[in-house]
């Protein structure tokens, strides 16, 4: 497990580029539900995935290995399940949010595409525990039991997390096996910003927690190159404000102009980016996010060199 200071430095170090909700919003007992809230959401997924595919489609989809690589898939099921029990025993049944009512149906509809959407959604999760300690940094005593739950069980849950994005990546989608020296950490409103759109409802005995609803960032090509000019699908409330892509890498935050709809691609960006649209270069916050944030990929092979 990381310590407490490693977890707060990770964290700290992306609030250059995101700045985290204020310590009188956040409680750690809200941080802990939130990520319960991501948990049951993994749970979801994995669960009715597993539920539809079966050894012979993933035959079919080419993997010659398929009752392995499902059975690795149903590992990474029962773990989102050991994490849910993990986090109820720790904030206690009556505080645990339940499970809501998703429909994955615009994440997938094949078994490749389901693929694609766990290796994004575990690694949005993994973020969203990294983040953690910007949000916890300044909330309550650090002696706080679930302060300490969230930092250190959190912690452990974020690197477990990254190892199945990783495996997802390299085994299930041949591509890299990590992103690159650093995962990207993300704040509740950014990684949920990306989950929302799964839940249809929940059961009324959830409690409100404060996230802001960001609109659904949508880009023309998620697999770009440096240098491609792609579309970002958002309605810009004013037309000739100059606005701004936002591109999360690991512990580096990197602008491109948006022009008419359009950005360039930076150079640098490798494994899994978020990007997401604001205002200015200044450092982001909740409060002038213009949207949520999507998920890019940049594959890099076994010879490139990331020294910068």
């Amino acid at each position: 497990m990381f310590p407490k200071a490693t977890l707060l430095a990770l964290a700290g170090a992306v609030a250059t580029a995101v700045t985290a909700q204020s310590a009188d919003v956040w409680s750690a007992k809200s941080l802990v539900q939130f990520v319960m809230n991501v948990e049951n959401l993994e749970s979801a997924l994995f669960n009715q995935a597993l539920g539809r595919f079966s050894v012979s489609d993933f035959t079919t989809a080419g993997f010659s290995n398929a009752a392995a690589i499902r059975g690795r898939f149903q590992q990474i099921a029962d773990n989102e399940a050991l994490h849910v029990a993990y986090l109820t025993r720790a904030i206690g049944t009556d505080d645990a949010p339940k499970p809501c009512t998703y429909d994955f149906s615009a994440g997938y509809d094949d078994l490749p595409t389901f693929i694609n959407l766990a290796q994004q959604i575990e690694s949005i999760a993994a973020s969203a525990y990294i983040g953690l300690g910007s949000v916890l940094n300044n909330t309550g005593s650090l002696e706080d039991d679930q302060i300490r739950v969230a930092l250190t069980g959190g912690a452990s849950i974020a690197a477990a997390k990254a190892r199945q994005a990783g495996w997802i990546t390299a085994t299930a989608l041949g591509e890299q096996p990590w992103d690159g020296a650093f995962e990207t950490p993300l704040t509740p409103n950014a990684a949920w910003s990306f989950l929302d759109p799964f839940v249809v409802s929940c059961p009324d005995t959830n409690v409100d927690l404060p996230l802001d609803g960001l609109p659904t960032l949508v880009v023309s090509n998620v697999t770009p190159a440096a240098g491609d000019t792609i579309s970002l699908a958002v309605t810009l409330k004013a037309a000739k404000t100059t606005r701004y892509a936002l591109w999360l890498d690991g512990v580096r935050a990197v602008y491109s102009v948006i022009t008419d709809g359009k950005t360039v691609v930076p150079a640098g960006l490798s494994g899994t980016v978020y990007v997401g649209v604001v205002p200015t270069k200044d450092a982001a916050d909740i409060q002038n996010f213009i949207t949520g944030f999507a998920v890019v990929q940049f594959p890099f092979g076994p010879t490139a060199r990331n020294v910068a």
